[in-house]
């Protein structure tokens, strides 16, 4: 039997015989891209080709291209595990023209390889095109002699687009016909029926036009070529399966699942779906983060949490009951390394961020399930018999609660769903989702840019050795359009043949200075690199007019130039110092290079403690005294990474990478400016740590001139405190001890004192006790007493009140501290935690706490009488 891994291989090898450049998959994070959320199909690294903004080395390409669909319009997450063709992670085989074939090539390759090199029964293939696509009909007719009556004209399914916007044409598709004994069994049954007889193999899409954002459709510059079969279910086909799950790109995990639960597939309905649904969820799982998504609240993050849990979900469904999808992502990386190997460079890392998840998840559920039981105990207090529509959203939103789980959990109680409320939360949700959507989180890349490009206009960089140089004046670019001057006053971009400024990338900011030609002065406010081989100057002309086509001085702002790379190299000592310290698992996750200071984020699960940083800054600093030669050199890619150069996740590099060694500390892969020496940074000082998103930590320090400025400042407030205290700062500590004590030692006595107080009180407030249903309740304030105090004074009150129940508020510190406390003979009738709930809503706040005994707090100190005014209502209400 041909295996999935083998039909992926003739595939490439096939169409690579045949002139195709084989393309490495490109990351599951678009890049340039606004309009897309993960790369979703094998032609989104080729839209610019497409669209003629971009020409590569060659003409013809063939890729593996993994893909996800789970989220915006693919949004096949529900129907994961439950059919036997969705999946949220999938590798997408195809083929790519970019002006040079078209229809009746592709058509012939395409035929060719199913057929011949695949060995498929010509008499159980079918296909389909656009509804009026004549030549494509004429094609397959006459080229490959498909009977006419084989040949099916669909409208919408054979118009193929990216997204809204983008590339797109018209499509012809290939189906194979399973057999009658799959399919629906309907005497009409024929290709284009929703059931799995006749299923879509290959598809070919003819790129003709450009969609805009208003629905037209430009025609491209030249008609290319976009194909794509799906690895999974070709391979269904060559092995003769019903379901790409009884493939071995995805039984094999299933295996595995099945060894780790102790439970056999095929043995019971559910625990197959749950299978499924961890095989397929494991693979998303790990690719998206070996490309360096990580869970989180918002964007694709929020998808790949979703991903997560609904896989913990039916982990737990199957009896888990510690984490497990770690261990099965893993096996993902390992058994597909052949094709990945990257991926599987990343496994410990992957493990690490997906047991975190995991972990986190299971005190979630339980969160879940408490509320979910909190719900359940109201109702059956009005006697309703349905779950509101907004608890099943916060459950399924909030506690990754999917509605047939909540619905299974109330089922055996005899409790229904609010589904129409449900339905109408969700779709607020995707209205908000559409609202704030913002694509790949990148700009894309203005058309002039380019354009420009395109027409040979490019700049080369020389400020690795150099803060000043010359350059002609190719291009400049006023309010968006190409011009041939600019004037004084006026805000303009420019581009040279030549410059020493650096086009922020990588992180770091791009350089300052000025422009001088013969004729005009201007200040450079900033410099982009909006593409490679491009960078662009933002200026303001001071004085003159400059002019394309003359000669230029371009000189970088060298102090600011100089405090960015110091920043920017001590950037590689910190990822460095905190591999050895934390460990291997730090990865960057981001970072920002400035003159003023550095941000870093990385990888990590939990905070950085203040021993930990002071290691770490220690560490960094060490090195700088060490005063390591930075260098810099050009290599290839591989051999970059085999002599352990660290790389971006994600990040897509050429064949010839350029890498910045700190002695033998650091290595890394970096196109930016750095120091020439370690010691040049001077001194190194961290400003502070913390968390910016699940897994992900930020570090901000500062170094040269800053650090010591930092230093500075600390030790300017550390006299003022001891002045304040009338001490020196060697003595600062101990004096502040001894404050601290002594204050304690007066609190304490103002405690005592104001116990005394109230138990003289209490007799004279349990008079003033009304009577709510021939039960006392006494409600009052009782002021200058924090929540410690309250529950004291609730004491002696419940003394000298024998029966009843006590609302005590106090305003101590500016906010609102409430108590409610209940006598144990009343405790079975009313619950101290029911009465609070409401009361302290009315104070902005919320509460609770045991049958007898409740507590909340809340801000709103003006609300007091009007909580004890409500008082006596609640109770009654609780009474009735």
């Amino acid at each position: 039997m041909i295996t999935g891994n083998e039909i992926r291989a003739r595939f490439l090898k096939y169409f690579e015989d045949r002139g195709h450049k084989v393309v490495s998959s490109s990351s599951l994070v678009p890049h340039n891209d606004p309009t897309l959320l993960f790369t979703n199909a094998g032609m989104n690294q080729f839209k610019d080709c497409f669209l003629g903004d971009e020409k590569r080395s060659y003409v013809r390409a063939v890729t593996s291209q993994k893909c996800v669909r789970a989220g915006g319009k693919h949004n096949d997450l529900e129907n994961v595990g439950r059919t036997a063709r969705h999946h949220t992670f999938f590798e997408m085989l195809g083929n790519f023209s970019f002006g040079d074939y078209f229809k009746k090539e592709a058509i012939a390759y395409a035929w060719e390889f199913l057929t011949v090199d695949m060995g498929l029964d010509k008499d159980r293939l079918y296909v389909s095109v656009y509804t009026d696509d004549d030549e494509a009909a004429d094609i397959w007719h006459q080229q490959e002699g498909i009977p006419r009556e084989r040949i099916f004209r669909f409208e919408e399914d054979n118009f193929w687009s990216m997204g809204d916007t983008g590339p797109c044409g018209p499509c012809s598709e290939i189906f194979y016909d399973n057999g009658p004994e799959i399919g629906c069994g309907s005497p009409t049954c024929t290709v284009g029926c929703d059931c799995d007889r006749y299923m879509e193999i290959w598809n070919n899409v003819f790129m003709q036009f450009d969609r805009q954002p208003d629905g037209k459709l430009i025609p491209l510059p030249k008609p290319a070529v976009d194909t794509g079969m799906g690895l999974e279910r070709i391979t269904t086909v060559m092995q003769g399966v019903q379901s790409n799950y009884d493939t071995d790109l995805l039984r094999n995990i299933i295996a595995y699942i099945e060894k780790l639960s102790n439970k056999t597939y095929g043995d019971s309905g559910e625990d197959d779906v749950s299978m499924r649904v961890m095989a397929d969820h494991s693979r998303a799982t790990a690719y998206l983060i070996a490309d360096g998504v990580l869970p989180s609240n918002e964007g694709r993050g929020y998808v790949l949490r979703r991903i997560m849990r609904r896989a913990m979900r039916h982990a737990k469904m199957l009896g888990f009951e510690n984490p497990v999808l770690y261990k099965t992502a893993v096996y993902v990386l390992e058994s597909m390394a052949e094709a990945f190997p990257e991926e599987a460079k990343r496994k410990e890392f992957v493990a690490k961020v997906v047991q975190n998840e995991e972990e986190r998840f299971i005190q979630t559920l339980g969160n879940g399930l408490r509320i979910l039981q909190e719900e359940i105990a109201q109702l059956a207090k009005t006697q309703k018999k349905i779950i509101p529509g907004e608890t099943v959203f916060k459950l399924y939103d909030t506690y990754g609660f999917p509605v047939d789980l909540t619905a299974d959990i109330v089922e055996k109680d005899g409790y229904l769903l609010d589904e129409a409320g449900f339905e109408t939360c969700m779709e607020a949700q995707r209205a908000k989702a559409r609202e704030h959507w913002k694509g790949s989180g990148e700009e894309a890349v203005s058309v002039i840019y380019k354009q420009l490009v395109e027409k040979g206009v490019q700049t080369k960089f020389s400020g690795y050795d150099k803060l000043e140089d010359q350059g002609e004046v190719l291009a400049l670019i006023r309010q968006g359009a190409l011009s041939t001057e600019a004037v004084c006053g006026e805000t303009v971009e420019v581009i040279t043949a030549v410059t020493p400024c650096y086009g922020e990338s990588g992180g770091q900011v791009g350089d300052t200075g000025k422009i001088i030609t013969n004729e005009a002065t201007l200040n450079i406010l900033d410099t982009k690199k909006p593409l490679e081989n491009l960078i662009v100057h933002l200026c303001e002309v001071v004085t003159g007019a400059i002019k394309t086509g003359t000669l230029a001085t371009i000189q970088v702002d060298s102090e600011r130039h100089q405090k960015t790379i110091l920043n920017h190299t001590a950037t590689h000592l910190l990822q460095a110092a905190l591999q050895k310290l934390l460990g291997d698992h730090i990865k960057q996750a981001g970072s920002l290079v400035t003159p003023e200071r550095l941000r870093f984020d990385f990888t990590h699960f939990s905070p950085v403690s203040t021993e930990e940083l002071i290691k770490i800054e220690a560490e960094v600093n060490q090195q700088i005294r060490a005063n390591a030669q930075v260098q810099a050199q050009e290599m290839a890619a591989d051999e970059a990474q085999a002599a352990g150069a660290m790389a971006l996740f994600g990040e897509k590099y050429g064949d010839v990478v350029r890498v910045i060694s700190v002695g033998d500390y650091s290595m890394e892969l970096c196109g930016g400016t750095h120091a020439k020496a370690a010691g040049d940074i001077g001194l190194f000082r961290i400003l502070s740590e913390g968390g910016i998103a699940a897994g992900v930590r930020r570090i901000e320090a500062v170094t040269g001139e800053a650090a010591l400025a930092q230093v500075q400042q600390q030790q300017q407030a550390l006299q003022r405190l001891a002045d304040l205290v009338k001490s020196d700062p060697q003595k600062l500590e101990q004096r502040i001890q001894k404050m601290l004590s002594q204050q304690k030692d007066v609190e304490k006595e103002l405690e005592q004192l104001q116990a005394r107080a109230n138990a003289d009180r209490s007799g004279e407030l349990v008079d003033q006790a009304q009577l709510v249903e021939n039960i006392k309740l006494l409600a009052v304030k009782v002021p200058g007493v924090d929540g410690k105090g309250l529950r004291e004074f609730s004491d002696q009150l419940r003394d000298k009140i024998n029966s009843g129940v006590m609302v005590l508020v106090s305003d101590a510190g500016g906010k609102v501290a409430l108590l409610v406390a209940v006598t144990k003979d009343l405790s079975a009738k009313i619950k101290a935690g029911d009465l609070i709930k409401p009361l302290a809503a009315i104070i902005g706040g919320r509460g609770g706490g045991k049958p007898e005994l409740a507590q909340a707090g809340g801000p709103d100190t003006d609300k007091i009488e009007a909580l004890l005014q409500a008082a006596p209502e609640q109770l009654k209400q609780l009474l009735t």
